[in-house]
């Protein structure tokens, strides 16, 4: 055997060994997946979530949990200053996972009218929910809030119920809540437990959306969503596009795009497809994409670099706000021309008790860390305004605006400069990675003139 070849030989072995141990000692980060404890089915109805349809802004989906046989199952639905009660059937299906099985139930209500209060509460087999209530506004007042919050991935008996409601309540205009995907710390029963519990009073009477997020996933080689989460978010169950959970909804002057980050490059590629086709048809005026893994990282510049190849392009050509989680803490990126900011703003963001580091990167106009965050959006003509706020103590805290002026030629107005950036972060003791970022801390708020 040649010189050569002994030394292609080595190599190619030390490549193995050293790929070897890497699989070993990150198994578990890779492909480990807490066990799921035994659980019961509800045996009445609960777990009750109000979300879009798929026939525009005047559908709704009701989607619910009860026992773990298929039973006969509507909705009744009237409007809140009439007489006549509507039954609107629903559909249930079993799902079973690793430790047990409910059915769920979905019911679509299509042709809703604009501007009108209703009230609803589900039955499975005689046995009823309460009564909730929700509306939908007229579709001729073309300016709408919604908000926004990022990863909620609480822990059990968290504060997202608090948090949530307090939110809902002191933005009151707001139609409908979208979340950034991680609503759930892992796919048990007991974390989607505590997420209803969090957005509970709040799912019921405002639509929910929601993109994938890797926590809503099992780790295996080839990543796999439970059905469950499309029972839940039903919009996916007559939207998805092969195996993407991928959806777009219209929405007065306003269209949204949910993209289903956490899949493997060939899945990505078929959503850039759609994604592209779906914004060439679009007549919106705004596009919204909300996506779970940044495409711009506040982590690191590698991260999610399939994310940034696959959609970073046609993103940056022809959206306005892209809306991103999963790296817990607070950053909002744009582009510049020359030294002007032009869309899209892209805005990472989280509400959820655990506090990632990240880099310092001159790319983000501003960050956020040692807080929770959420946003308020308000479109109105030719402005869309996004206000970001303090979970905890729902002070403003960032804002900015686009504002389009003729041929739809935008410009953006940053807020902020006189709101002062709050930077916390509690280290762990003896923890190296948290106390070179604290270095990095001290030497951005010394730069900044931050106390």
């Amino acid at each position: 055997m040649t010189t050569r070849k002994k030394i292609t030989l080595s190599s190619v072995a030390v490549v193995l060994i050293g790929l070897s141990v890497l699989t070993y000692v990150r198994w578990g980060a890779w492909f480990g997946n807490p066990p799921e404890d035994p659980y019961a089915p509800l045996p009445t109805p609960g777990r009750v979530l109000l979300t879009f349809g798929n026939s525009g802004e005047l559908s709704r989906n009701i989607s619910w949990q009860c026992d773990s046989v298929l039973l006969p199952a509507h909705v009744e639905l009237t409007e809140k200053q009439g007489f006549d009660t509507l039954r609107i059937a629903a559909k249930g299906e079993i799902f079973a996972s690793r430790s047990g099985k409910a059915a769920y139930y979905v019911a679509r209500l299509d042709n809703l009218i604009d501007g009108t209060d209703y009230r609803y509460r589900v039955v499975t087999d005689g046995r009823a929910s309460q009564w909730y209530d929700f509306s939908t506004t007229r579709q001729s007042n073309k300016n709408f809030s919604f908000l926004f919050f990022g990863d909620v991935q609480d822990s059990i008996g968290g504060q997202t119920h608090r948090l949530f409601s307090e939110a809902v309540g002191r933005h009151a205009a707001a139609e409908f809540v979208v979340l950034g995907g991680d609503l759930i710390e892992r796919p048990t029963d007991a974390y989607w437990s505590e997420a209803f519990r969090g957005i509970d009073s709040v799912a019921q009477s405002l639509p929910i959306l929601a993109v994938t997020g890797n926590h809503e996933y099992l780790k295996y080689p080839i990543r796999k969503l439970e059905r469950r989460f499309s029972l839940v978010f039903s919009y996916f169950l007559d939207a998805m596009v092969g195996e993407n959970q991928v959806y777009t909804l219209t929405y007065r002057d306003a269209q949204f795009y949910l993209l289903d980050s956490n899949r493997e490059l060939p899945f990505l590629i078929t959503q850039q497809q759609w994604l592209k086709q779906e914004l060439a048809r679009s007549t919106a005026r705004w596009n919204i994409v909300v996506l779970h893994h940044p495409i711009h990282s506040v982590k690191s510049s590698s991260n999610n670099l399939m994310q940034r190849l696959v959609f970073g392009d046609l993103i940056r050509d022809n959206v306005d706000l892209v809306l991103q989680g999963h790296e817990h803490a607070y950053a909002r990126k744009t582009a510049h021309d020359g030294r002007r900011p032009v869309p899209p703003i892209y805005t990472v963001s989280h509400c959820s008790p655990k506090h990632y580091r990240f880099e310092f990167n001159p790319r983000f106009d501003r960050y956020g860390c040692g807080s929770q965050y959420y946003q308020r959006i308000d479109i109105s003509g030719d402005t869309l305004r996004m206000n970001t706020y303090d979970a905890n103590t729902h002070a403003l805290y960032d804002g900015i605006d686009i504002v389009k002026g003729e041929h739809d030629i935008p410009h953006l107005i940053d807020r902020a400069v006189r709101m002062p950036e709050k930077l916390n972060f509690t280290p762990r003791p003896g923890n190296k990675k948290d106390a070179k970022f604290m270095e990095r801390l001290r030497e951005y708020k010394s730069q900044k003139g931050i106390r």
